[in-house]
């Protein structure tokens, strides 16, 4: 019984510590922007980038990947993985999230040209980041939902190239936080109760065997 015992335990720190990545990949993993290999990772279409987002004047040099936690400076920096985008004219955008779209927005709910433009914060030109590196300052004033936009163009072929990535700023949600951890917590414990059956009835199993 007491192997039992032991075998239970393990499964649990098993079952424990894949709950603890599949929450930290639940909590990061929206718009264009998601955890990978704990690196927060944009995705340019079919290229990647290195996304980081500081506060330095609140939060010393704290990263953040896409949330913004407090209203002021921000400074977003993207380093290009993908060595094609070094190549490509880049543009970056802020949008305010004047729909309430979300954090599952993507560029074709943003309405046409001009519904972007009068929604635009901030906006840096296209040019080209020979060095693979982009950084933009912008001060928030005001809390709620924006969306970033990453726009290359490949210079021969002309073809457009996009990342959008919904963001908050200065919003605490705490479900976004508690929900994930519930979900994942109640699945291990119902995977672990299954196991925990099976070898509890194995081991009557034996017992009736011996006896």
């Amino acid at each position: 019984m007491k192997n039992n015992s032991v075998t239970s335990t393990k499964l649990f720190a098993l079952f424990m510590a894949v709950a603890c990545m599949l929450n930290a990949s639940i909590v990061f993993a929206h718009g264009g922007v998601s955890m990978d290999d704990d690196m927060c990772v944009m995705r340019v279409a079919k290229y990647k980038a290195h996304f980081t987002g500081y506060q330095p004047e609140r939060r010393a040099t704290q990263e953040f990947c896409e949330d913004i936690p407090e209203l002021g400076k921000a400074i977003f920096v993207i380093d290009f993985i993908s060595d094609e985008l070094r190549g490509m004219e880049t543009d970056f955008r802020i949008v305010k999230d004047v729909n309430a779209i979300g954090r599952r927005a993507q560029y074709s709910d943003l309405g046409t040209p001009e519904d972007i433009k009068s929604a635009t914060l901030h906006y840096v030109p296209y040019q080209h980041y020979k060095h693979g590196t982009i950084s933009i300052n912008y001060e928030f004033k005001d809390k709620g939902a924006y969306i970033g936009i990453v726009t290359a163009k490949d210079p021969d072929s002309r073809e457009v190239f996009r990342s959008v990535f919904p963001f908050e700023v200065g919003v605490f949600r705490i479900w976004k936080i508690l929900g994930p951890v519930l979900a994942v917590l109640v699945f291990s414990a119902v995977v672990f109760a299954v196991f925990l059956s099976r070898i509890q009835k194995k081991s009557k199993s034996s017992a009736e065997v011996t006896s």
